[in-house]
């Protein structure tokens, strides 16, 4: 309905008698990890000059045998590229009616902007968690993981293992055994869980409190921290599926080189709106990420016991 007189939907002329709070109820967010896990190595470069860059990846130079008075054989290298575009992006619109900010004795702009760009961070989250682990190398992921041993299991689509306080440890450090396979630097490596799977490392018997990194056992202090070179994290934005009849998580290790992510417009502005009492608020931002090196990312498939 629009009253003739304001010209602005649902408004029937009366105002607000009710007095509202000046204090907000607490919102909980989901935990984002993104921004831990990625680098932005090229993130200056692309929001300096255009939608995309190109990645040069270092090539492999051949070694070979010498023997005295032989004639060398020239190798001419050839590189390779991966290619980062800048092709997502979120925004929001809100519109500020005239009279509930008026009536209203908090800045209402400050809390919308403040909640949409929660809101935008869950669902950048949730993207990257739940895409890159199929760009996971292919030694890195599945019942037969590991580039020189093999016969890693780290489960795989139909067949998702099952993980126990009694079994987390020797899986996390079965990932770690995957990336030290592919040369993977040992600072730098992460790991993401969902919190039923974080729980069972808090219900493990981790008795030697170095492997949480530091001098304090989890069973004491409560943080996850870093197990065998990972720093762990717990997410709820991790991708899941409940093909067997239970829900399985598709989680993700790896090493920061080997995720990109940039982000090239991020603002927010306020318009004076022509149609209705009030204003806009509006922010975008838009960005990519990338896979830069699978060799750097692994994808454990499992389901909590």
């Amino acid at each position: 309905m629009v009253d003739r007189a304001s010209g602005h939907p649902d408004y029937q002329g009366n105002f607000i008698p009710e007095v509202w709070s000046a204090k907000l109820n607490t919102k909980f967010y989901e935990t984002t990890i993104f921004g831990s896990i990625a680098n932005t190595d090229w993130e200056g470069e692309i929001s300096d000059q255009g939608s995309k860059v190109m990645i040069r990846m270092r090539p492999d130079i051949t070694i070979k045998k010498y023997k005295r008075g032989e004639k060398l054989d020239p190798e001419v290298p050839e590189g390779n590229h991966v290619e980062l575009t800048i092709d997502r992006g979120d925004y929001f619109n809100v519109l500020v009616d005239n009279v509930d900010e008026v009536q209203s004795d908090i800045e209402l702009m400050d809390e919308f902007t403040d909640d949409a760009t929660e809101q935008m961070q869950i669902s950048i989250d949730s993207e990257i968690l739940g895409e890159i682990y199929g760009d996971a190398h292919e030694d890195n992921t599945g019942a037969d993981a590991g580039k020189r041993s093999g016969g890693i299991n780290l489960g795989e689509a139909g067949a998702p293992v099952e993980v126990d306080k009694d079994n987390i440890l020797d899986y996390i450090v079965d990932m770690g055994t995957v990336l030290d396979e592919q040369s993977i630097p040992q600072q730098g490596r992460w790991l993401v869980l969902p919190p039923k799977l974080a729980g069972k490392i808090k219900k493990s018997d981790l008795k030697d409190a170095s492997l949480a990194g530091d001098g304090t056992s989890i069973m004491r202090n409560g943080r996850i921290g870093q197990i065998d070179r990972f720093e762990v994290y717990s997410s709820n934005n991790l991708a899941d599926s409940d093909e067997t009849g239970s829900k399985a998580f598709n989680c993700v290790f790896g090493h920061s080189a080997g995720l990109t992510y940039a982000s090239q417009i991020a603002k927010t502005e306020r318009i004076k709106s022509e149609q209705y009492f009030g204003e806009f608020v509006r922010g975008l931002n838009v960005y990519g990420f990338k896979v830069t090196n699978p060799e750097a990312i692994g994808h454990f498939y499992a389901v909590a016991k």
